[in-house]
Formats: structure tokens, C-alpha cells, sequence
């Protein structure tokens, strides 16, 4: 887990996908952290993306660096605990600005049962659970 959240991190921008119905939804991320052994996300409550996480927590999300890309599924999980929010936050200071730990819109999730593939065009893909 520390080597997804480390290559996220240095990516800075990873697409997470989603699903709406039958319609598949991508858009770019920036939040990652780790908090009680666990590898989290945040959004926005009110956001699309949060819907259609508590309608199906399966997700899946993409980077690329270096000509080595990674692609890590799991399901989501939301954390309401304003620690988890508070922790998120001190991570990702920018978003302070925008979200609070005490509000009703701030989530947090972290992945459940991830599975990442490391790949690249030179080397085998590597699998890494949690």
C-alpha cells in the first residue's frame, strides 16, 4: 500500500472511474493519504461522483509516470470520523479552503480489497493486494 500511495503522490493527478447506470464516468483526483493503515480518497458529498460511489463502491483508478502506469480496484468505503476528515485535510492544506472536517459535505473513503498492477512496456506487471 505504501507503493500505491507513494506513486500517487508523485504522480499528483490520477483518474478514478466510477460507474452511472450502465455509463462509465472518469474524472481526475488529487487526494490521497494514508490514515490508520488504510489508503484513502476525498470528494465532495454533493458532487456526482459521490452518488454514484454509494451506488456502486466499486471503483478504479489510473496513473501514469515514466512510461510505468498503475491501475488500483477496489471498493470504497466512507469514513465519516472527523479524525479521518481532519487527517485528509492537514494532508491536502489547499482544500481547506473548500471543504472542512466538521462539515456535512466533506468524505472521505478508503479502498477496501485493492488490488494495483504495476505495468510498463518493458517490464511484467506486478500485483500488489491490501
Amino acid at each position: 500500500m505504501e507503493e500505491v500511495y507513494q506513486f500517487l503522490k508523485e504522480v499528483e493527478t490520477y483518474y478514478l472511474a466510477t460507474v452511472e447506470g450502465d455509463q462509465p464516468r472518469v474524472r481526475p483526483f488529487g487526494t490521497i493519504d494514508i490514515f490508520e493503515g488504510r489508503l484513502y480518497i476525498q470528494t465532495g458529498k454533493s458532487k456526482s461522483v459521490s452518488k454514484q460511489i454509494q451506488a456502486n463502491p466499486k471503483v478504479e483508478l489510473c496513473a501514469a509516470k515514466d512510461g510505468k502506469w498503475l491501475r488500483l480496484s477496489g471498493t470504497l468505503v466512507r469514513d465519516d470520523r472527523v479524525e479521518a476528515k481532519a487527517h485528509m485535510l492537514d494532508a491536502h492544506p489547499s482544500l481547506k479552503g473548500m471543504y472542512s472536517a466538521e462539515d456535512d459535505n466533506t468524505e472521505v473513503l478508503y479502498f477496501k480489497d485493492a488490488t494495483a498492477v504495476f505495468s510498463s512496456f518493458t517490464e511484467a506487471p506486478r500485483t500488489v493486494t491490501f
